[in-house]
């Protein structure tokens, strides 16, 4: 098992396929061992309600997990996109050739911020990765000249802006790398088949109406795709837009 699920869509197909199985299994093979009496009955009703509590539990607590992470990306965004707005304005406190240069720098840093956010392919994403990294290299310079040239509290304050510039991206893509961990997801999905086993083995129409069977599996694996979607940042469905990027850019265009 992975670190990352990256295909929400296949995940959910084999999580569907697997607990199938696991309650088919549980009600063609594993029923037939059951003992019939009434006390045994009464002990499957407990193991089968503390399992379904315990898998309840386990997949409420990995979802507020995914959720926290999504919400920490959509924070570290609005917070990169407001580094950048306020070093824009504080270019203005240094020589204006070199406020100039620090601006056009600051503008196209902000396209490879955006295209990070929006690109899915990995060649693209490693190409702007290593554009980021350049214009890193330029804006630190861009702003050491004059800070050496003439130092004083107002280019400090200028030197200080960058590094902010800089450290956001640095923190941006630590929460990007920070996903469910895979203990999480095998934990999940040792449960999830325990569960579906006990369902199999104690549901009694199931003969009758076989399409019961399903109604578990089925929603654990919708489960499932939800919190790897919302847990995968360039897959599925839910991402997170740059809006406060995207604003900064359209502020930066000549008026």
């Amino acid at each position: 098992m992975t670190s990352e699920f990256n295909y929400p869509i296949l995940l959910f197909i084999v999580a569907l396929f697997v607990l199938s199985f696991a309650a088919w299994f549980g009600r063609a093979v594993l029923r037939r061992r059951r003992p019939a009496d009434d006390g045994a009955s009464e002990d499957f009703g407990v193991i089968l309600g503390a399992t379904l509590g315990l898998a309840g539990l386990i997949i409420g607590f990995t979802f507020s997990m995914a959720v926290g992470r999504y919400d920490q990306r959509k924070n570290l965004e609005e917070a990169e996109a407001n580094a950048i707005g306020t070093e824009y304005v504080r270019a203005d406190l240094i020589p204006a050739a070199d406020g100039a240069k620090v601006r056009a720098l600051l503008s196209a840093y902000t396209d490879q911020r955006i295209q990070f956010y929006t690109t899915r392919d990995k060649l693209e994403l490693q190409q702007v990765n290593d554009r980021t990294l350049r214009l890193q290299d330029e804006l630190w310079n861009a702003v050491k000249a004059p800070a050496l040239a003439q130092p004083n509290p107002v280019s400090a304050l200028v030197v200080a802006g960058m590094n902010d510039v800089l450290n956001s991206q640095g923190y941006t893509q630590a929460a990007w790398w920070n996903r469910i961990p895979p203990s999480a997801w095998m934990l999940m999905f040792a449960i999830a088949i325990s569960s579906n086993l006990l369902i199999g083995v104690g549901l009694r129409s199931s003969a009758r109406r076989p399409y019961l069977l399903l109604v578990l599996p089925l929603v654990l694996s919708l489960a499932f795709l939800l919190i790897a979607d919302i847990d995968t940042p360039r897959a599925g469905f839910i991402h997170v837009v740059p809006q406060n990027l995207l604003a900064l850019k359209e502020s930066m265009r000549p008026r």
